[in-house]
Order: C-alpha cells, then sequence, then structure tokens
C-alpha cells in the first residue's frame, strides 16, 4: 500500500464510521455506503493533505469514483502532476 493510500484511507475512517479492514482498492463506495456529504468532506480534507485540487463534481461522483481504487489513483496522478 502507497503512502497516498494509507493516507487516504486515514482520512475516510476520519469522516466516517467506516472501519479501517473493509477499505481496500476495490471497496465501492456505495458498499461502503458513504454519505454525500461525508465524500465531500473526504475531498476536502484529501485536497488539503495533498495540496492538490480534486476535480469532483457532485451531479457525477458516481460516475467518476466507484471505487476507493479510482479515488487513490486519481490523487496519486495529481500529486505526481503537481510534484
Amino acid at each position: 500500500m502507497s503512502e497516498i493510500e494509507s493516507k487516504i484511507y486515514d482520512i475516510i475512517v476520519e469522516k466516517t464510521s467506516i472501519e479501517r479492514e473493509k477499505l481496500t482498492r476495490d471497496a465501492s463506495l456505495a458498499d461502503l455506503e458513504i454519505a454525500s456529504l461525508d465524500f465531500v468532506e473526504i475531498v476536502f480534507a484529501v485536497e488539503e493533505e495533498f495540496d492538490i485540487e480534486v476535480p469532483y463534481n457532485a451531479n457525477t461522483q458516481d460516475e467518476d469514483f466507484k471505487t476507493l481504487g479510482d479515488i487513490v489513483g486519481a490523487v496519486e496522478k495529481l500529486v505526481a502532476d503537481n510534484g
């Protein structure tokens, strides 16, 4: 697990009541039942943690990010592009 992935999972645990053991790249956001408000807070926290801007649209959230792997991959790319 990358440092970025680990930090994202830490943020998710902090912002939700989800147990860390349930967090894997394959876990779908729908299955984890992450509420839209929680997701927004997660996005803000991730942006602050990594000093990036996540291209997030609440209207297309379900299409843009289906799994935790989608989120991790997007953040890893944004961090690499800003590096």
